[in-house]
């Protein structure tokens, strides 16, 4: 597929998903109640059309504001996250969806009149639907969060009623390790597109290490918190503790002990807790706390990109290529909110790296020790709130989950989300101490 056509196939297939979580929501799901990690639906339909049209639109084809007066309005940097909530802030839904409408139409006769005749435009049109990938997954969760139902094209993983064995770990024997993307030389033409976060590349010594092969599953999750693991403070760090005082409860988010019986809710379906699901919906400290009591501890960011790239520096867990088929796709990783990450930690075997860890690219975000903070000879990109903001005061999450987009995932991606969250879909996987 030519760079072009691969841009406006992503573009359409985020278009038609940004399209289904909206139009199957009715006006009183719309007018969503305040949450501090959501966004009104129809303030992320404006701000992914008002991103086409600031950074392409305007750039390239030298259009005027197509809504003059309303960029403070759908602009993430101008607009407070509490203000998307006023009335009379945001547009209607009408009014919006005629605005995306509008915004995308001139998008894709831009891109076609161009034709991918230069680097700026082919460039440009893959950072404006990676932008849209990236909010899509934030109305996924935003459903999560309210107790909406799924996405309507998602269809969950049944119950495998397995246990799962947490011990087999991946030996890695340390040494220089490739982490990164080289920053894209001038002039180049047709380069793999990354953020500003991922590059430039360089090369790290690592220690050896042992990694899980699979992530940290419910059943094991469950141990610790029939062990009183909430309630133990040796098991809490400072960070932690506090943590725990704002949410003085103990188990995971959505969990709850019915009749004796464990359950999950999952969007707006309450399940028995499955023990060989995924742990999602966890903060670093919880994570933190779970490895503290069985002895593990977190990996750091190195450490899961040298793990999930093997000894060849790949693209994907499973190699260099990314199947342009559905069904394809979902034999490897579960992506595109399509099965809810919901599979057993120890399936998807296709998708296994060389040394037989799991799941590395979808399920969930996966925590790592570190900070989120530049690369050394880090240089902004053209939006300079896309990393910089969260530099200091997030971790670092690895690995995309089950809503993130295929378009935008990729081994060398990284994501911030402060230590504190856990409505977004993260989970963890261990490495051995010593």
């Amino acid at each position: 597929m030519k760079p072009l056509d691969s841009i406006l196939h992503s573009l359409n297939l985020a278009d038609a998903r940004l399209m289904s979580l909206v139009e199957s929501l009715d006006e009183e799901q719309l007018r969503v109640p305040y949450e501090p990690g959501i966004n009104p639906p129809v303030w992320e339909v404006g701000h992914a059309a008002f991103f086409y049209e600031y950074f392409l639109l305007r750039h390239l084809g030298g259009i005027d504001p197509i809504m003059p007066g309303y960029d403070a309005v759908w602009d993430s940097a101008e607009i407070p996250h509490r203000e998307r909530w006023e009335p009379g802030v945001v547009p209607d839904k009408t009014t919006t969806l005629a605005y995306y409408r509008r915004v995308l139409d001139e998008t894709r006769a831009l891109l076609a009149a161009d034709d991918g005749r230069t680097d700026e435009a082919l460039y440009l049109g893959q950072y404006v639907v990676a932008h849209q990938c990236m909010h899509l997954e934030s109305l996924i969760w935003c459903r999560q969060t309210l107790g909406y139902p799924a996405p309507p094209w998602s269809t969950p993983h049944e119950g495998s009623g397995k246990t799962v064995d947490p011990s087999g770990d991946a030996f890695f024997p340390g040494g220089p390790v490739r982490i990164g993307v080289p920053r894209p030389a001038p002039g180049a033409t047709a380069v793999d597109f990354s953020f500003d976060n991922e590059q430039p590349a360089f090369v790290k010594t690592l220690a050896p290490f042992a990694i899980s092969k699979t992530l940290v599953s419910q059943g094991e999750f469950l141990a610790f918190v029939e062990d009183g693991g909430y309630t133990r403070p040796e098991l809490w760090s400072t960070g932690g503790t506090y943590w725990r005082r704002r949410f003085p409860r103990t188990h995971p988010a959505y969990w709850e002990k019915r009749d004796g019986i464990w359950t999950v809710r999952r969007f707006d379906r309450i399940t028995p807790l499955d023990p060989a699901a995924p742990a999602l919906h966890l903060s670093y400290w919880e994570a933190e706390a779970w490895c503290r009591w069985a002895g593990r501890r977190l990996p750091c960011e190195y450490e899961w990109e040298c793990a999930t790239r093997s000894h060849d520096s790949r693209k994907y867990p499973w190699g260099n290529q990314l199947p342009s088929d559905a069904a394809a796709l979902a034999d490897l990783a579960d992506l595109d909110a399509r099965a809810l990450g919901t599979a057993p930690v120890d399936a998807l075997a296709a998708g296994a790296t060389p040394e037989g860890c799991l799941q590395m690219i979808g399920t969930c975000w996966e925590w790592t020790t570190d900070a989120y903070l530049p690369y050394d000879g880090f240089r902004v990109d053209m939006y300079v709130f896309m990393s910089t903001l969260q530099f200091g005061t997030h971790k670092t999450t690895r690995g995309g989950s089950f809503a993130t987009s295929s378009s935008l995932i990729r081994n060398t991606y990284r994501q911030a989300y402060h230590p504190d969250r856990f409505d977004a879909f993260t989970g963890f996987r261990t490495c051995a101490i010593g």
